[in-house]
């Protein structure tokens, strides 16, 4: 089992309890298959890694960046984690807390042409 560990239950509600007012704004868009009519996910697991919000069906992770991100640890972290995701099939957009904040429409375009893309017969 790789998707939504036990071992990880009170992390991601700990987590989903606790979110940061990017998230919460970014959920408003995203619950109740709100956008484009896709079902997403918070605070989803995947192996060891919690995605902030994750679309199954599309095989689509979003992550919010805020501060915490741009230390050279966190860079790293964030590499590997993003490597792992993406050896799974799983593509990951990144989007800073102030590009919800300042755009959220752009945000919210850019999250739907992503799926558009993915869900696209490459041609032959």
């Amino acid at each position: 089992m790789i998707h939504n560990k036990p071992l990880l239950t009170s992390r991601r509600k700990e987590l989903r309890n606790n979110s940061t007012p990017a998230e919460k704004t970014l959920w408003s868009m995203l619950q109740h298959s709100n956008l484009g009519g896709y079902k997403f996910r918070r605070q989803h697991s995947v192996g060891a890694y919690i995605l902030d919000f994750y679309c199954s069906s599309e095989k689509l992770a979003i992550e919010l960046d805020g501060d915490s991100h741009f230390t050279d640890e966190a860079i790293e972290y964030d590499l590997e984690r993003t490597a792992f995701l993406n050896a799974l099939n799983i593509k990951v957009l990144r989007f800073l807390n102030t590009d919800v904040y300042s755009n959220l429409n752009a945000v919210c375009e850019r999250i739907l042409a992503e799926i558009e893309n993915l869900t696209t017969p490459s041609p032959s």
